[in-house]
């Protein structure tokens, strides 16, 4: 056996023990000073070694997690963080969620490159506003009545046929499913296929809010590389094969946080390998539009013939951000059922104004100049952006299309300190340990070009230059 893949695979398994643990703990499931099942007992649980099971022990303990008793064995550490504002609702503290690219955008500061989100100064804000009032004319009553749950019938007309003549696959619009943003998507879908302890493939790294969702749901989580060259294949296959993950969350285009794109003969594949290990693509497709010279290679899911890819693409970041309007994608209606039974628990329907507010912007011929325009605007900020880096010694791969550069930072420079200081000089960003589902240190960072203006890239990107220096 080859011992690189075996250590590979133990290093993941006592890092599943950990997460394990300490969601258990997290969730009030076991509280202080309870005692945790010994080596021996979670070691036939989990089907894992007791050396396994022992290390992670060792590490929770070394976190303040756990303490021990000797002879008696691990018991649940008394110095555990509460929030004080829930220590009497304990219903509440025991199921408290973190969302940590929501807590890195709550600092106000005046170099923003830590939102992934358009200038508002680039969208067509007195377009839209036309379009409002258009919109009152034409549905008098569109306040006065619900959306149904999978969303406005005119509107998913609209996008199948849409969706079916940009990537020349039929579609019916019983096939789409109206959500409010790419993020609501997400959460229906771990809310329908995921159970606690349920195994999750993400990227690694991967978006940042998608690992909390899923983590949330209790999710053990099992990453696969990406890099310029996509994914290992042979990584995806084995991991598939040992772990059984109930479904593989990826962002094949323009990847968040990287900008990677993946090929299309390995698109091709990884549906293959999916429908042969029965594993659920989630296909994320956020930016697909903000390609700066060609368009992009088309989705995962228009090669599925199984029903084995669930597609979301969103909108909202590029058209109307206010709107918060997405769009799920499934062809098999027992997984679209599933949807809708947790989009009927959620919200029961997305807001009708905004749909139809959306649905005639999109079919407007403004649209498709505004989108023009923006990709210019993104390209030359882009470049602005990577002028001014281009006199560090700091390493990035130049992205064909999205809204950020990932920077691996030279050796010696360590992203919390950066980060701590830069917020200080009212500079954001974010580190990259946020998009690592294993939250280990990283020496890269995200910097997002897309929210400020070239006046403020140059300014910005100095200053944060000068406080590394």
């Amino acid at each position: 056996m080859n011992v690189e893949k075996t250590k590979d695979k133990q290093d993941y398994l006592f890092k599943q023990v950990y997460e394990y643990v300490l969601n258990h703990i997290e969730r009030k499931e076991w509280k202080k000073d309870d005692k945790l099942p010994s080596v021996r007992s979670l070691a036939d649980q989990l089907n894992v070694h007791r050396l396994t099971v022992l290390r992670a022990y060792q590490l929770l303990k070394q976190h303040n997690k756990v303490y021990v008793k000797d002879k008696s064995g691990y018991f649940v550490s008394s110095e555990q963080s509460v929030d004080p504002d829930n220590t009497d609702l304990p219903i509440i503290s025991a199921y408290s969620q973190k969302n940590h690219l929501s807590d890195i955008h709550q600092h106000q500061v005046e170099y923003n490159f830590s939102q992934a989100l358009i200038d508002p100064n680039l969208l067509p804000n007195q377009f839209l506003s036309d379009y409002v009032k258009k919109v009152f004319d034409l549905h008098p009553k569109v306040l006065a009545t619900y959306s149904t749950v999978q969303g406005d019938a005119e509107l998913r007309e609209l996008l199948s046929l849409y969706f079916g003549k940009q990537y020349k696959t039929p579609l019916h619009k019983d096939d789409l499913l109206i959500t409010s943003g790419s993020q609501q998507a997400i959460h229906l879908i771990s809310e329908a296929f995921v159970k606690p302890r349920d195994t999750v493939l993400l990227e690694r790294p991967s978006y940042s809010a998608a690992i909390d969702v899923f983590k949330a749901r209790g999710a053990n989580i099992a990453t696969i590389d990406i890099d310029q060259n996509g994914y290992d294949l042979d990584q995806v296959e084995r991991e598939m094969k040992l772990f059984k993950p109930r479904l593989f969350y990826l962002n094949p285009t323009f990847h968040n946080p990287t900008g990677i794109t993946i090929p299309p003969e390995q698109r091709k594949q990884l549906v293959d390998l999916a429908e042969k290990y029965k594993c659920l693509l989630v296909e994320d497709d956020a930016y697909y539009d903000t390609y700066f010279d060609q368009p992009p290679p088309l989705p995962i899911y228009t090669y599925d013939t199984a029903g084995i890819v669930i597609y979301v693409r969103s909108f909202c970041k590029y058209i109307s951000p206010g709107l918060r309007v997405a769009s799920i994608i499934c062809q098999s209606q027992a997984t679209m059922k599933s949807l809708l039974s947790s989009k009927s628990l959620t919200d029961n329907g997305s807001p009708l104004l905004n749909q139809k507010i959306f649905l005639h912007y999109f079919s407007s011929l403004r649209l498709q100049q505004h989108l023009e325009k923006l990709r210019i605007a993104l390209q030359i900020r882009k470049e602005i952006m990577e002028e001014e880096l281009a006199a560090t010694n700091w390493k990035w791969q130049s992205p064909e299309g999205g809204l950020n550069l990932w920077i691996e930072l030279p050796n010696g420079v360590s992203t919390q300190e950066l980060y701590t200081k830069a917020i200080e000089n009212g500079i954001s960003f974010v580190p990259g340990m946020v998009f690592d589902p294993l939250e280990e240190s990283t020496s890269f960072v995200r910097l997002s070009y897309s929210y400020v203006n070239e006046k403020q890239i140059r300014e910005g990107i100095r200053r944060l230059v000068d406080i590394t220096k």
